[in-house]
Formats: structure tokens, C-alpha cells, sequence
């Protein structure tokens, strides 16, 4: 390039959109109010920003909270008017709406170009632009300046349609079955035929044997009869790269899982797996696009409806009961022991199918999340992120859009959100974890719930499988409970960083309804009736219910928190009772005969709080066996209703 177009190239002034005045901005040397800009990252290609002004920015680094220092959005998935709305959060655009100079149509103009210019052909070399401006007379004045990059590399498609013979195979093989000890292999053949899996639908790749534990054996995968719908391959590391060159060869495999670890997550194996990745991706240009490969260093799969499990965890540590009537879920998880550990801790999430991704050495996030978006059996899908592949996250906001319209739920929690997480997981999985910021923020607004730590993923995710078919109409909670500490914790949690629940305030209707409950009840002269309300420890479970379903029915409310109240003497909540023996949960009268009823007519969230020690482990389990939405906590649950209340409100405008 010549010297004069490399300068021009710097200042970003090349004839291809970059002009100021095609970005609704007035050149006049540089401003610091605000900054905005495009920038072609790694992940989701070209995405928009704006936030604070350059020498704002340098310091806001921790200090703001969510939405305040600067906003982010896929170009793809935004236009001028919904990234401005978006925009409006932040400190800088409130700032200028104090001083009275909130340009909001030069900022619509200036952002619409923008996302114009990123969506383009042009746009495939830009690496970043950065506009640096003031406000003088309700226009935008400042400096405009650019990077060129050279387009991103693309990978040919993956056929995602054989992630259907990967999840609900009909002939599974297996490769690595020790005959004589307990290895991986013969784990995982193990809990095969112990989660249902006959001998029959299953054969054994193993020179030397005929049978192993009652299932055949061939030789090599050139004497398969017919081709495999699954392989699963559980042999060392090493010996998978001459494995893979053979599978592709012979074409006798629609899909197969890589269970072995060390294909790029070591120094040494991060060229070797490139070499094997670009194999596989050579081979989905093939007529048929070639098998799909899951993993490496992937945990397996559990498909309920496909009537498997893969995991190499014996089934006597982590059995899996049905905790739902309709299982229609799915768990999605680069790490294998983050889904082992949820499911321990939370079986009521119960997923219909749970993925273990790996290291993505095919099979990507988007690959996954676009093919269960488009599963009309599926209603929630949760996904546990390390990295993505280059130009992935795109795929991955897409397909959460596309989900999110179609009126499911996606919960994301991403991993890696400092530096030292980070590098856990380039050596976890080899993947490159990425802005987190960005991150959240791109994908916030594509449509997903993103969750910041573990628990509020494990809330998030078993709240929105519990309210999916619940409507929510607005932000309005009521809170009950004979606890003062809950009745005003669960006012004080209903503020997360980017939303507000209001205290809905009840009509008079409601009102009268409640106090006809206390007086039935005695305790009309020690409770007021406001919102939120404290009953008094003397409400027993009719009391707590009555007041409940008067609120959920209550036109101002949108949605009920209710602290059950367990260790009230009033309240029949022990498994066992010595000093009054039938009050109990096993009561017909009871909470846990009374309420599922209550939550299964009425058409709004409802959540119970059942705060206590071990002792009331049954009657939290026995509410949720039934349906019903239960919190170990009042403010856990009200922050959880919080989150999902915002999102789903989002959700409706993005389908609106």
C-alpha cells in the first residue's frame, strides 16, 4: 500500500464509509464525552460500542456497575434505535441528559451508520473504529479513527443435522474397552447397559475378542456390517490421531464422541490437534459433510430420549431419577464436572439431555445452541462457556436470538472473568476465554439470561424451567411470610445492577380478602396488611396459602414470593413430629398437599422460601417433586425472580 493510503488508512478517512460525515459527526478534532466505535473481536465479528469518553474510561475499569460504563451489541442483532435505547443506560448518556445536551437523533444517525458500515463488505477489513466525540448544539463533534485487519479465516459448515444420530443413536460403537480391567471404556460401556442400553444396540471395536461383559466385538471399523450412528472413542490420546484419520477414511461413522484429554490443552499437543481439527473440518466438504466429532477431552453425553448414558462416572455416584413429569431441558457444558456437580447438587434441574463440549474440536457453542434452538421439544437450555472458536460467538448470538424468539430461555455462565481464570481455561480446554465485559454484555443483548457466578446460574436455570409456562406480565411482586427478616428481605432484593421488582401495591379487594384470613385465624389484632407482609409466627399452612393465592390473584401483582416458615410450631413442616404427632408434611392439610394445586391454577410465578437446616430437606424436596418453585433463601429467591422477571420482559420485546 502507499505511504499517502497506509496514513489515510490510520486516520480512517479511505472513502469506504469512514468519513465523519457518513457517521453523523461534525470533524472538529477530538471529544471526550462519549466514545463509540466498532471493533471486529475474535468471537462475535464485528460488534458496537459506546460508553464513557476515552479519559473516563481509563478509570471506570471496576467501578461501574453493569450497563454504566459502556454497552455492547452484535451488529447483526441490533439497529440504531434498539442499541440507543440500550445506550441510555450508561453514566455518559446520563451525564449529557442532566446537562441538557442528550443528542438522541444524532446518536440514532451515528449508530445506525455505524452498525451500517460493520454489517458491509467493507466492514471485513476493518479491525476497529473509534470515534471520539463532544456535543455542541445537539450534534456530535469529534475525531474518527481506524485499523484495518484482514478477514477472518471461515470454517466450512459442520452437517449439524447428525447431532440427532449423536443423541439418539440407534448403533453405538465403542473403542478402548479394556477385556480384563476397569477402565474408561469399560465404565462407559457399563453405565450404557445400565441406563437401558441392550447388548444388541451396541458393538465393541477390539482385535482379539469376541465378546466383552455379553457385547460383540469386531476387529476395526472396516468390519463394521453397517454404519455406526455413534462412536465413541476412549483409547489414549495418542492413539486418536491415527483413529480419527481411519474413521474419516472408512466413512463407516455418522457421529462420534472423543472422550481423551491432551488435544491442545498441552504445550506440546497444540499444533498436533490444529492439524487434526483441519482434518475434520477437511472432511465436512465431502458430499455427505463427514461425521461430526464431540470433544475432545469430553465427559460424554447423558440423552434420556435417546436412552444413553456416556459419562465415565459410575452410575452408583451420580444416579439420575426423574425429577420432572416432562423433561425439556438441556445442559450444555465445556466442563464435564461442572454439569456432574450440578446435577449432584440440583437433580430438580433434570435435564432431557446433557453435552459435554470439551475443547470444541468440531462441534462449537453455536453448533450446539443452533440445533437445539430450533427443537420444539425443548424449552430451556442452559450453557456453561470457557471460550469460544474464532467467529463462534456469532454463531452462539444467533442462535440465542433465534431461541429467544422462538420462546424459549437460554442461562449462560462464562468462565474465565480475570486474568488468572483466563489461563485455567486455555489449560482446561484450550480455549481463549475473551473480554467478559464484551462478553455479557453482547450476549445480554442477544436475548440469553448470563449468569455471573455458579449459583446464580443453578437459579437461573431451575427458575426458568419452573416458570416457562408462567406469564409475566410486569415487574409488580408481592412478598408474604410470619418471618419480619423475609418480609423485608424480600423487599430489600428486589434491585439487581440493570432492574427493579416494585412492590406491587394491592387493591382493595386484596385487602379485604387478607384481613378475613386473619381474622379467621386470630390474627387480625398483631398484623397490618401491607406489601410486603409479615404474618406473624403464629400462621399456620392454611394461612400462608389463603394469603398467597389472594395475592397471586390480585390484578397489581405479577408475581408472589412466600416465606413458608418452616420452624413455626404452627406450621406442619418436619417429616416426623414427637411433640404433635400427624403435624406434619404428610398431613393432608399440609404444604406440601395444599400448595401444588395453588401454583398448578394460578397462572403467575409463585415462589415458596423454605429457610431452614436439614430438618426440612423433605418438605423442600416434596414441594419441588410436585412443582412447586422452592428457595433455600428469601433473598436468593426474590434476586432470582429479579433476573428472570428482566429477561423475560426483554424476551417479549424482541418477539414483539
Amino acid at each position: 500500500m502507499p505511504i499517502r493510503e497506509r496514513i489515510k488508512a490510520r486516520r480512517g478517512f479511505m472513502g469506504n464509509g469512514l468519513e465523519p460525515a457518513a457517521l453523523g459527526v461534525v470533524a472538529g478534532g477530538s471529544g471526550d464525552d462519549l466514545r463509540v466505535g466498532l471493533v471486529n473481536t475474535r468471537e462475535f465479528g464485528m460488534v458496537i460500542s459506546a460508553g464513557l469518553g476515552a479519559s473516563d474510561a481509563a478509570l471506570a475499569g471496576g467501578v461501574f456497575a453493569k450497563d454504566r460504563a459502556v454497552v455492547h451489541a452484535s451488529v447483526e442483532l441490533t439497529d440504531g434505535a434498539a442499541f440507543l435505547t440500550r445506550f441510555k443506560r450508561t453514566f455518559a448518556y446520563q451525564r449529557l441528559a442532566a446537562r441538557g445536551l442528550a443528542p438522541d437523533a444524532a446518536l440514532e444517525k451515528c449508530f445506525a451508520a455505524l452498525i451500517d458500515l460493520g454489517r458491509s463488505e467493507a466492514g471485513r477489513t476493518i479491525g476497529e473504529v473509534t470515534l471520539d466525540l463532544a456535543v455542541k448544539d445537539a450534534a456530535l463533534v469529534g475525531a474518527v479513527s481506524s485499523k484495518p485487519c484482514a478477514p477472518a479465516p471461515t470454517r466450512l459448515a459442520r452437517p449439524i443435522a447428525k447431532i440427532d444420530k449423536l443423541i439418539h443413536p440407534e448403533k453405538i460403537g465403542i473403542v478402548g474397552v479394556s477385556a480384563s480391567g476397569m477402565n474408561f471404556g469399560r465404565i462407559i460401556l457399563k453405565n450404557l447397559m445400565g441406563s437401558g442400553c441392550p447388548p444388541e444396540r451396541l458393538v465393541i471395536i477390539r482385535p482379539e475378542e469376541s465378546e466383552i461383559d455379553g457385547v460383540k466385538c469386531v476387529a476395526s471399523l472396516a468390519d463394521l456390517p453397517a454404519k455406526l450412528d455413534l462412536l465413541i472413542v476412549a483409547v489414549p490420546s495418542g492413539a486418536v490421531y491415527p483413529l480419527v484419520d481411519e474413521i474419516i477414511a472408512t466413512d463407516k461413522v455418522h457421529s462420534v464422541m472423543l472422550i481423551p484429554g491432551g488435544l491442545g490443552e498441552t504445550e506440546a499437543s497444540v499444533e498436533p490437534a490444529a492439524a487434526l481439527a483441519a482434518r475434520i473440518n477437511a472432511a465436512h466438504g465431502r458430499g455427505d459433510g463427514g461425521p461430526v466429532f464431540l470433544g475432545a477431552n469430553c465427559l460424554g453425553v447423558v440423552s434420556h430420549p435417546g436412552g444413553y448414558d456416556s459419562w465415565f462416572i459410575p452410575l452408583e455416584r451420580l444416579p439420575k431419577p426423574a425429577k420432572k413429569a416432562k423433561r425439556n431441558s438441556v445442559l450444555l457444558s465445556q466442563s464435564g464436572a461442572f454439569m456432574i456437580t450440578r446435577i449432584s447438587r440440583n437433580p430438580w434441574l433434570d435435564p432431557a439431555y446433557m453435552l459435554a463440549l470439551g475443547n470444541q474440536t468440531d462441534l462449537t457453542h453455536g453448533d450446539m445452541l443452533t440445533y437445539f434452538a430450533a427443537r420444539d421439544d425443548i424449552e430451556t437450555i442452559g450453557i456453561y462457556v470457557e471460550g469460544f472458536k474464532d467467529g463462534d460467538g456469532l454463531d452462539f448470538v444467533r442462535a440465542v436470538r433465534k431461541a429467544v424468539a422462538s420462546g424459549k430461555q437460554v442461562v449462560v455462565y462464562k468462565s474465565g472473568r480475570t486474568e488468572a481464570g483466563a489461563a485455567g481455561v486455555m489449560g482446561h480446554t484450550a480455549s481463549v476465554a475473551g473480554d467478559p465485559v464484551l462478553f455479557e454484555s453482547v450476549v445480554r443483548q442477544a436475548g440469553a439470561m448470563v449468569a455471573e457466578d455458579v449459583d446464580t446460574f443453578d437459579d437461573l436455570f431451575y427458575i426458568a424451567g419452573a416458570f416457562h409456562h408462567k406469564t409475566v406480565g410486569g415487574n409488580r411482586v408481592g412478598g408474604i411470610s410470619g418471618a419480619g427478616f423475609e418480609a423485608v428481605g424480600i423487599a430489600d432484593s428486589t434491585v439487581t445492577e440493570t432492574f427493579r421488582l416494585e412492590m406491587g401495591q394491592l387493591s382493595p379487594d386484596t385487602v379485604a380478602k387478607v384481613q378475613e384470613i386473619l381474622v379467621a385465624k386470630k390474627l387480625d389484632s398483631l398484623v397490618t396488611v401491607r406489601n410486603s407482609i409479615d404474618i406473624n409466627p403464629g400462621a399456620d399452612d392454611e394461612c400462608h396459602l389463603a394469603i398467597t393465592e389472594a395475592f397471586a390473584q390480585d390484578p397489581n401483582i405479577d408475581a408472589v414470593v412466600v416465606g413458608m416458615d418452616p420452624t413455626a410450631p404452627s406450621v406442619m413442616a418436619l417429616d416426623a413430629s414427637k411433640l404433635r404427632p400427624g403435624w406434619d408434611i404428610h398431613n393432608p392439610k399440609s404444604s406440601l398437599h395444599l400448595f401444588p394445586p395453588i401454583v398448578e391454577r394460578n397462572d403467575k410465578p409463585i415462589i415458596a422460601i423454605v429457610d431452614g437446616g436439614p430438618l426440612y430437606d423433605a418438605m423442600a424436596g416434596g414441594l419441588m417433586d410436585k412443582g412447586v418453585c422452592v428457595f433455600r433463601n428469601c433473598m436468593r429467591g426474590t434476586r432470582a425472580l429479579a433476573r428472570y422477571v428482566e429477561a423475560r420482559l426483554y424476551a417479549a420485546t424482541l418477539r414483539g
